[in-house]
């Protein structure tokens, strides 16, 4: 305490004034007489002494209330400012005692503001899904009129074919961006429910294996169609939320079989005592090198990103991750394809 007393610089310059001061009264006290001179030098020492006892107690007691308000900012529910009621210490507690109060005013607006984004951004939600929902319905009915306008027609030549033909690509390319649509609407709206903190993520363990069935289930038919093939060596478990951890590892995979073509899409999942890590590595032609340090952000599209995409799914998953006390990275593997991989500490991290 000493030694960091003195690091002040008001505290140095006090000591050496009172120091000059007595060796000075000492000096003419000694002209009195010897014991005079010995009197005053005790004098000055005692009080040189109580000036840096009272001091080093203030300091405590300043290190005491830097420690308190430390813990208050790291999420700490209250601190005790009424014992600092007397002396100079009373003008900083009764400021800093406004400080907390103020903070904690913002801190609830803040997370009522963001509660109010979340609810908006879910009845925005609602309402762009009932249409969706309703064009969905029309797509299909759409479909089965014109079925049944090829099956009467019949074969009324090349020119009937190529118009029924055409009018089926319409209808594929439209109930595809209907689905698009759905997607992106349910992924913002995941997304907002994930800033705002209004998702409780249960913390159980769930088998790895089990987990990648569950976020590949999803896929099997688009990957069938592109001639691709899942490749999983699971051992182990995973402290996460099942289903929100499997939306994640899905928007993963999505990503990786987009931007591949035929291949195997290799799934490989341990467990040690420290962390579960699962790492998805794909056949493509992996992440361009410019992408890397934001191919986690909100509607980024990298150079080889898929047509149509929205930046939505990784962010996504980096979301839902993070917020299990997790991480995922992305990398070009040396075999080449891009790689991500993703941990579940069992501690904090």
């Amino acid at each position: 305490m000493k030694t960091r007393l003195f690091k002040n610089k008001e505290v140095r310059r006090f000591t050496f004034v009172c120091a000059a001061i007595g060796a000075a009264a000492c000096a003419g006290a000694y002209l009195l007489h010897p014991y005079c001179a010995l009197v005053c030098a005790v004098l000055t020492l005692l009080l040189i002494g109580a000036f840096l006892f009272f001091t080093a107690k203030r300091y405590s007691a300043l290190a005491e209330l830097s420690t308190k308000l430390d813990r208050l900012m790291s999420g700490g529910e209250s601190v005790d400012l009424s014992k600092y009621s007397e002396g100079e210490l009373s003008i900083l507690e009764n400021r800093l005692s406004k400080l907390v109060s103020c903070l904690r005013d913002q801190a609830d607006v803040l997370q009522k503001d963001k509660l109010l984004l979340a609810d908006s951004i879910a009845d925005i939600s609602h309402q762009i899904k009932t249409p969706l929902t309703s064009l969905n319905l029309l797509s299909a009915s759409l479909a089965r009129q014109i079925a049944a306008e090829d099956a009467v027609e019949g074969a009324d030549g090349e020119q009937g074919a190529a118009a029924a033909a055409s009018r089926q690509k319409t209808l594929s390319d439209m109930r595809a961006q209907i689905e698009r649509m759905d997607w992106l609407v349910s992924a913002l709206l995941k997304l907002a429910r994930l800033d705002a903190d209004a998702v409780k993520l249960k913390a159980e363990c769930v088998p790895l294996d089990e987990l990648i069935r569950l976020s590949a289930s999803p896929l099997e038919i688009m990957m069938e169609l592109k001639g691709q093939q899942l490749e999983v060596n699971a051992n182990g478990g995973a402290i996460c939320d099942a289903s929100w951890t499997a939306e994640a590892l899905m928007n993963i995979m999505k990503n990786c079989s987009e931007s591949m073509g035929e291949g195997v899409l290799r799934v490989q999942a341990e467990e040690n005592p420290l962390y579960s890590e699962i790492v998805i590595t794909d056949c493509g032609g992996g992440i361009d090198g410019a992408d890397l340090p934001y191919i986690f952000e909100r509607f980024h599209r990298g150079k080889n990103a898929s047509e149509g995409g929205a930046g939505i799914g990784l962010a996504l998953a980096r979301s839902i991750i993070v917020k299990q006390n997790g991480t995922v990275k992305a990398e070009n593997a040396l075999q080449g394809g891009a790689r991500f991989t993703v941990r579940f500490y069992k501690g904090t991290v």
